[in-house]
């Protein structure tokens, strides 16, 4: 066997959950925007998402308190606005106008979404047993929005340590209910 031993520090490289989402929350009259990557679908009808927010983060509280966001799916395109979004606190910056990002009202919730993004998916906290030992929220998706525009959007993937995939080609295989 020609495999070597892999640090478990380092297992979430391997285990990538989904496209880097920009999360919106807002509190007070004041938004702000996040990035992150620990999400994963985990109910189709209700349409539940399951997310880590480090307690550190400042849109913790917000989302703590409001409960309610949003996920904003950004494209390939954007990904050097992500990561400086990434790299600098809500709590001393206006991340909107710093990067340049447009603020657009929701429909369901006080977070907005963001323009410059293909998808946007507002949401509530529909379970919050786990956030106490776990940052973890299981959220509902109320209203989901797409950008028809932008044809077969590609997705950024953090893969650990400033480095990032861009999903790549589509290919459909057949698919036979059991």
């Amino acid at each position: 066997m020609a495999k070597k031993a892999f640090p478990l520090a380092n297992v979430y490289k391997l285990l990538e959950p989904g496209p880097v989402v920009m999360v919106t929350t807002a509190r007070k009259g004041q938004a702000n925007v996040m990035t992150m990557s620990w999400l994963t679908m985990m109910e189709f009808t209700p349409a539940l998402i399951g997310t880590v927010i480090s307690g550190n983060n400042y849109s913790f509280d917000a989302l703590v308190k409001t409960k309610e966001c949003v996920i904003n799916i950004p494209t390939a395109d954007m990904a050097k606005t992500v990561v400086k979004v990434g790299s600098v606190s809500g709590a001393k910056v206006d991340k909107f106008a710093k990067f340049g990002l447009t603020p657009v009202p929701a429909s369901q919730v006080q977070a907005p979404l963001i323009d410059e993004c293909y998808a946007n998916l507002e949401c509530r906290i529909y379970d919050s047993r786990l956030v106490n030992k776990y940052n973890f929220f299981v959220l509902e998706v109320v209203k989901a929005w797409i950008d028809p525009a932008k044809k077969d959007p590609r997705t950024l993937h953090h893969r650990g340590r400033g480095l990032f995939a861009i999903d790549g080609e589509t290919i459909k295989l057949p698919f036979n209910k059991p």
